[in-house]
C-alpha cells in the first residue's frame, strides 16, 4: 500500500471513524447530558454534522467504529478503589445506563451491517482496556477521524491515546460539542494541536474524503 502525507488527504485502505458515544443520553432530546450539550450542539449543527461526516465515509466506503462509554448500572463502581469524579458522576446519575432508552444510539446513528462496536470504555479513552487497538490493526488503519461527544473528554482522550499509538488524528470542529464554550475552545484551539494532525471542519473534510474516493 502506498503512503501518504498529512497534506494528501486520507488513504481509503487505511482510513476509519472513529464514532464516540452516540448514545440518546447525549444527542436525544430528554437525553441525561442533552441539556449541557445541546446550546453548542445546536449552535455547530453537530447531528447534520455528524450525519453528514457518516454518509461521505459510508459512501467511499471506510470503515465506522463505535467507540462507546460503559453503560451504567447500580453500584458498578462500589469495589473500585481510585473512580475519577468523572466516572462517579456519571455512576450517580446512571448517565447511559444499560437496559435504559438514554443508553441506546440515537435513531440517527445505528450501526450499520459492517460497522465494528469497540468494547465499552470505563473512561475518557476509548482505547484504554479495550479492542479499539486490535481492531484498527486488523483492518489496516493507520487515519483515524474522531467524531460525537464531548470535544474535551472523550474525543480528546481517545485522539490523543491514538496519537501516542502512532495513528493520524483528525478532529472535526463541528461534528462533536462540549458542555461550555471555553471547554470547546480549550479542545481545539490548546489541546488539540498538541496532538491532532488536523483539526477541520465537516465541509472542509467532506471534500478531503471525496477527492480520496477516486484514488
Amino acid at each position: 500500500m502506498s503512503g501518504t502525507h498529512a497534506s494528501d488527504g486520507y488513504p481509503r485502505d487505511r482510513t476509519a471513524i472513529l464514532l464516540v458515544d452516540p448514545y440518546n443520553d447525549f444527542l436525544s432530546e430528554g437525553g441525561k447530558l442533552w441539556p449541557r450539550v445541546s446550546e453548542l450542539a445546536t449552535r455547530f449543527n453537530l447531528l447534520a454534522n455528524m450525519r453528514s461526516v457518516l454518509g461521505a465515509a459510508r459512501a467511499v466506503p471506510l470503515p465506522v467504529f463505535y467507540v462507546p462509554h460503559h453503560r451504567s448500572e447500580p453500584d458498578d463502581l462500589a469495589h473500585w478503589d481510585h473512580p475519577t469524579p468523572y466516572q462517579m458522576g456519571a455512576s450517580r446519575a446512571q448517565v447511559f445506563a444499560k437496559g435504559t432508552w438514554g443508553g441506546e444510539w440515537h435513531p440517527d446513528f445505528l450501526p450499520q451491517p459492517h460497522d465494528i462496536l469497540i468494547k465499552e470504555h470505563w473512561g475518557g479513552s476509548g482505547f484504554a482496556n479495550t479492542d479499539l487497538d486490535f481492531q484498527l490493526k486488523q483492518k489496516g488503519v493507520t487515519h483515524v477521524i474522531l467524531i460525537g461527544l464531548i470535544a474535551n473528554t472523550c474525543i480528546e482522550t481517545t485522539g490523543r491515546f491514538a496519537s501516542e499509538l502512532g495513528y493520524h488524528v483528525t478532529l472535526v470542529r463541528d461534528a462533536t460539542a462540549a458542555f461550555s464554550e471555553a471547554a470547546l475552545h480549550a479542545a481545539h484551539e490548546i489541546n488539540g494541536p498538541t496532538y491532532a494532525h488536523r483539526i477541520c471542519t465537516t465541509e472542509d473534510l467532506i471534500v478531503l474524503l471525496s477527492a480520496r474516493a477516486g484514488n
